[in-house]
């Protein structure tokens, strides 16, 4: 039986009209204003005024050097993960080619996309993390341009936040937030050329602005708040259940995090040290308040439960800490990203370990994984045929299944070949009959 010793508040809200006509309007706005109306939205949502958003080689040459040894230290580990993983990823994708019949090859290219925008978050924290996270993994695909927009942060460009994004490889760097910044990169500027594709998380417009934007250009995920789900057993305690759950709590007041437990005893233990970690926790305010609006434990009897439970639910970030937690990586089919054992923490992941942090939520997990290498690469197919006689073949199929159709010119398609390599004397539009 499946029971909640604690149930949320709130639900997930999925689309929100007020949002989208804000964000809609500031989209036509910089389309037709160009420049001007980014300069407008900068000083009206970031306080800066400035005649060229892109920072000069200067400007970041100063936030580099501005780095103590041990922070470039750090962000250089970091993203030798990154990299070593992403490099690893795109290894195993191979272009192929093969002969299905004699005559007949097929194969496909995996093609860096061109020009790629990545939007970093950094209007309350500088999250240098995911600089890393789209730009090197753009740079591995192979992508010939990355720029990147990033909000300033305390009225300045974030001096952390443009060295990640210099030392992942960035090619121009531009001191841009919000709508205004996804606008810019999509339909470019008088100074800006526009990309093919957005990556990178933002807010609930950026989000939305993601959203309606995607068709002119591709995007890497439809994004929400940031999930965490934890399933556990009594082979973990409460203290490090809370912690986790909080740690992800603050990333918004709208983060769910969700225990799924087989145990009452953990999970009355968790509820406990969740109210003394937010007694002591600097980002109690935020994570207090989506924990009392969003936050669940919920109660399974066996772990065919929690894993059907944890499938449902579908999070961003599934953590499992459990006597088997190969039977959870084995059998489970819905999450963004799979931390296994106490030894490991979604933290990890957020910064450093190597795996990509920008992730599916809302549910989509059920549909997609997460950023990765290949989403910045386009798997193109190709067709040759190198005998008559192949011809031939293919087109009397291709002839008699356009007519099927109705397509009398697709069928026309084939019977030219017909008569030019396979020797027959079609008529036209009749292969079927």
């Amino acid at each position: 039986m499946i029971r909640k010793l604690k149930a949320a508040s709130k639900g997930g809200q999925f689309h929100d009209a007020a949002i989208t006509s804000a964000v809609q309007g500031l989209l036509d706005e910089v389309e037709r204003g160009g420049d001007a109306a980014i300069r407008k939205l900068s000083i009206k949502f970031d306080g800066l005024d400035r005649q060229s958003y892109r920072l000069t080689d200067s400007e970041v040459r100063a936030c580099v050097e501005g780095l103590s040894t041990r922070q470039r230290d750090d962000i250089e580990f970091a993203q030798t993960q990154v990299r070593n993983f992403a490099v690893v990823q795109k290894n195993a994708l191979q272009d192929i080619e093969v002969e299905t019949l004699p005559g007949v090859i097929l194969g496909h290219r995996n093609i860096p996309i061109q020009n790629v925008g990545c939007y970093v978050p950094g209007g309350k924290y500088p999250l240098l993390a995911s600089a890393h996270m789209s730009v090197l993994t753009a740079k591995v695909a192979g992508c010939d341009r990355v720029i990147t927009c990033a909000p300033p942060f305390h009225g300045e460009p974030a001096p952390l936040i443009v060295a990640a994004q210099h030392l992942a490889g960035a090619d121009e760097i531009y001191v841009l937030g919000g709508v205004q910044a996804i606008a810019a990169m999509t339909f470019g500027t008088e100074t800006i050329v526009p990309v093919d594709m957005l990556a990178g998380p933002g807010n609930a417009y950026v989000a939305e602005a993601k959203r309606l934007l995607f068709g002119r250009v591709g995007i890497d995920l439809f994004a929400g708040p940031t999930e965490v789900l934890i399933v556990a057993d009594e082979s973990v305690d409460g203290e490090i259940c809370a912690t986790d759950l909080l740690g992800q709590a603050e990333h918004g007041v709208n983060s769910p995090a969700i225990l799924i437990t087989n145990s009452e005893r953990l999970a009355r233990e968790t509820l406990l040290e969740i109210d003394r970690l937010l007694s002591i926790l600097p980002t109690a305010p935020v994570a207090g308040k989506a924990w009392e609006d969003y936050g669940e434990i919920i109660v399974c009897d066996t772990r065919e439960e929690m894993l059907a439970e944890a499938d449902r639910i579908a999070s961003e970030h599934v953590q499992v800490m459990t006597q088997d937690d190969d039977y959870f990586l084995n059998n489970m089919r819905n999450y963004g990203a799979l931390f296994l054992g106490a030894r490991t923490t979604v933290a990890y992941g957020d910064k450093v370990i190597g795996t990509n942090h920008t992730l599916p939520t809302m549910r989509a997990a059920r549909h997609t994984g997460g950023l990765w290498v290949g989403k910045f690469l386009k798997t193109c197919t190709y067709q040759r045929i190198v005998t008559d006689e192949a011809s031939a073949i293919i087109g009397e199929y291709a002839s008699r299944l356009s007519m099927m159709e109705g397509f009398a010119g697709h069928a026309e398609q084939a019977n030219v070949r017909l008569r030019r390599f396979g020797g027959q004397n079609v008529p036209y539009a009749t292969a079927a009959e």
